[in-house]
């Protein structure tokens, strides 16, 4: 449910605001995150994070570091509020999604804290537009609880091996079978389609491997329908590091390089497929 707007007129200080020359350094980000219409945002002095959902087995995070903004401040510990996804990132590309040679969209956004709606000030050859989002109650998220002494297996790739992959294997599949090992195959990706069974492998030695750390062999499988979606953050970055836990939970995350050469991180988590377990 929406919160109660609180009056326009209150002199109430923002809790968050942040300013960036080029709003498509944001929109970008948070369309590689947008497979559900609503997110929760929280700003940091770090920066902001941006989470989207899906069924409690799926879950993306945009990080934007503080560092990319021209201004961002904030008043408080954590801010957190829902928002509506589709609606924010309409209003960001408000002025359309390219801009002229030598042209780009100032924009400027504020929130005065619960109950208040984020504020988008957008500029673009001179024009100004004011967008208001309703904001609504943050929601419990999962907390896949990825840190560095849980990760059993992890490899960084560069994101054009990973592209290959997504061509190359049969998408037809409902699962995706990820192994990761010390020893062969290394990596390797296999789907069971209707064309049969098809397998993508990696050597720890390829050119494509930047990193390579397993300590221990692992098969699982994964919900095709549940990582497309990532998708769209693989075509936008340049490394994938791909991560396991005991349990066969899965990370991937991804590095974004900005047109300005900026460094941003979109991370993906997915639960196992835990209703398939032999051989197909």
């Amino acid at each position: 449910m929406p919160l109660t707007a609180q009056p326009a007129g209150s002199a109430e200080p923002y809790v968050l605001s942040a300013s960036l020359d080029n709003a498509r350094h944001l929109s970008s980000l948070l369309r590689a995150v947008h497979f559900q219409d609503h997110a929760t945002c929280f700003a940091t002095d770090n920066g902001l994070r941006v989470t989207v959902e899906d069924a409690k087995c799926i879950q993306a995070n945009a990080f934007i570091q503080a560092e990319i903004f021209q201004e961002f401040a904030v008043q408080e510990q954590t801010v957190t509020f829902r928002i509506n996804l589709s609606v924010l990132l309409d209003c960001l590309t408000i002025f359309g999604t390219s801009s002229l040679p030598g042209t780009s969209t100032a924009l400027k956004m504020c929130y005065r804290g619960y109950g208040y709606p984020l504020m988008l000030f957008l500029e673009e050859g001179g024009v100004v537009t004011v967008c208001k989002i309703n904001t609504e109650e943050p929601e419990d998220l999962l907390d896949f609880d990825f840190c560095n002494t849980k990760v059993v297996n992890k490899i960084i790739l560069q994101s054009e091996g990973l592209r290959e992959a997504f061509v190359e294997l049969d998408l037809t599949s409902e699962v995706v079978q990820i192994t990761m090992s010390p020893d062969k195959p290394y990596l390797r990706l296999s789907t069971f389609g209707n064309a049969g069974s098809a397998h993508l492998d990696y050597s720890k030695d390829s050119d494509l491997m930047e990193v390579f750390h397993c300590n221990q062999t692992q098969t699982n499988r994964y919900k095709i329908s549940l990582l497309k979606p990532s998708a769209k953050a693989l075509s936008l970055s340049c490394k994938v590091s791909i991560r396991t836990d005991a349990q066969g939970f899965l990370s991937l995350q991804y590095m974004i390089r900005n047109e300005d050469g900026q460094i941003c991180f979109v991370e993906y988590y997915c639960c196992p497929d835990e209703n398939i377990t032999e051989e197909m």
